[in-house]
């Protein structure tokens, strides 16, 4: 399961990404907040003359709130998608999928999908979304031409270290205090943009590597942002196998370990980029999880931590809501 989601226009809808090794890649619908499920009938997919059948779908995304039953999709091989009946049906975001720069991207060692989908909340005719290998890209008139938004991020796996598109990003979010506010993780750093992707200032300085996947910032304050880093593209682990989240209340300007109550040896375990998530509680609750299964929160917005599930399957997906008498804040 690579990714599910509760929809927060309307909390009886629930929404995951499966691809299973026998019965294939499925998008999964529920009407009752998650309690039942069933397979939709399609899944997004490309063309027979382009890439073929989706071998996962990576992420799934709400539309608009003035458009309750729009649904995105981000798919490996690279592609996005569109559903205007809540999942039952299907069609390519081809501005984006024939982008001229697509011939600039290229597989990680993940694979070539989309990822990290974001409808601005004020302009449903925003959306942002990533490609790994490919870069950030944002549409401003709902789909009908994207621009590459990745000028400021380094890229030294390509003889061009600072190329237009091409870039291998791990993850973007976009602050839902501030939607031009966006972070980024990416294969070379973490950055920053506060203009909507137009521009990145790396924030990496302070971090004990480069390298990672989670990032995540909070729903009522643009400045506080968390990462996990790893060891490097090579050692794709925590540093020095201690698990360790840092945390910027900045903006990315300086950062702060968070140790408390995690494990600090022999803990060599990655966290991928849908792993992590905060709640809109005050304090906020900051989740994560492991490639060991293991489940994390911090209930003071960091300051301390505690296993709340382990020993479950890799997890890869993790995402938090609040249900105040049946409404999702």
């Amino acid at each position: 399961m690579y990714h599910a989601i509760l929809d927060p226009r309307d909390p009886r809808y629930a929404y995951a990404a499966v691809t299973h090794m026998v019965w294939g890649v499925h998008v999964y619908r529920s009407e009752d907040g998650g309690r039942s499920w069933q397979v939709l009938p399609e899944v997004p997919r490309h063309g027979p003359a382009e890439a073929g059948e989706a071998s996962a779908i990576w992420y799934l995304a709400v539309g608009h709130s003035e458009d309750p039953e729009t649904l995105y999709a981000g798919i490996e091989p690279a592609g996005l998608f569109v559903s205007r009946d809540r999942g039952d049906s299907w069609e390519a975001v081809s501005s984006l999928n024939r982008h001229p720069t697509a011939s600039t991207w290229q597989p990680a060692k993940g694979g070539l999908a989309l990822h990290s989908i974001y409808v601005d909340p004020r302009d449903g005719n925003r959306i942002y979304a990533a490609v790994s290998a490919g870069g950030v890209y944002r549409t401003d008139d709902g789909g009908g031409s994207w621009t590459p938004c990745n000028r400021g991020v380094r890229a030294e796996y390509l003889a061009d270290t600072r190329p237009e598109t091409g870039h291998c990003v791990h993850r973007i979010v976009m602050s839902p205090a501030n939607p031009d506010r966006l972070y980024e993780q990416s294969h070379t750093g973490s950055y920053r943009s506060d203009d909507r992707g137009a521009s990145w200032n790396e924030i990496t300085e302070g971090l004990p590597s480069d390298f990672g996947y989670a990032i995540a910032t909070l729903p009522h304050d643009a400045d506080t942002v968390f990462v996990i880093p790893e060891e490097s593209s090579h050692m794709r682990t925590t540093v020095g196998g201690a698990i360790t989240v840092y945390r910027s209340r900045d903006a990315g300007a300086t950062w702060s370990p968070l140790t408390g109550g995690l494990p600090r040896e022999n803990a060599y375990v990655t966290i991928l980029r849908e792993a992590i998530d905060v709640d809109s509680l005050d304090p906020p609750g900051i989740y994560f999880g492991t490639s060991s299964g293991h489940l994390f929160v911090s209930r003071d917005s960091g300051d301390s931590w505690e296993i709340i599930a382990g020993f479950l399957p890799r997890i890869l997906s993790v995402e938090a809501t609040v249900l105040d008498g049946g409404a999702v804040r």
